[in-house]
């Protein structure tokens, strides 16, 4: 997926109020890993990636 690793992959129809794919990331990123939170429309959920060649260490 151009250069991104997927941590983890996340429904998108959680609960009302509840964003577990941004708390995953957040946690990753006081971890110093640069994750972020993207849409996979085609399978409807939310994906945490990390960009770039040094994604997987």
């Amino acid at each position: 997926m151009n250069g991104r690793t997927v941590l983890a992959r996340f429904p998108a129809g959680g609960p009302r109020g509840s964003w577990p794919a941004e708390e995953f990331a957040q946690a990753r990123r006081v971890e110093g890993q640069p994750a972020e939170v993207v849409m996979d429309l085609m399978t409807d959920a939310f994906l945490v990636v990390v960009r770039g060649a040094d994604a997987a260490e």
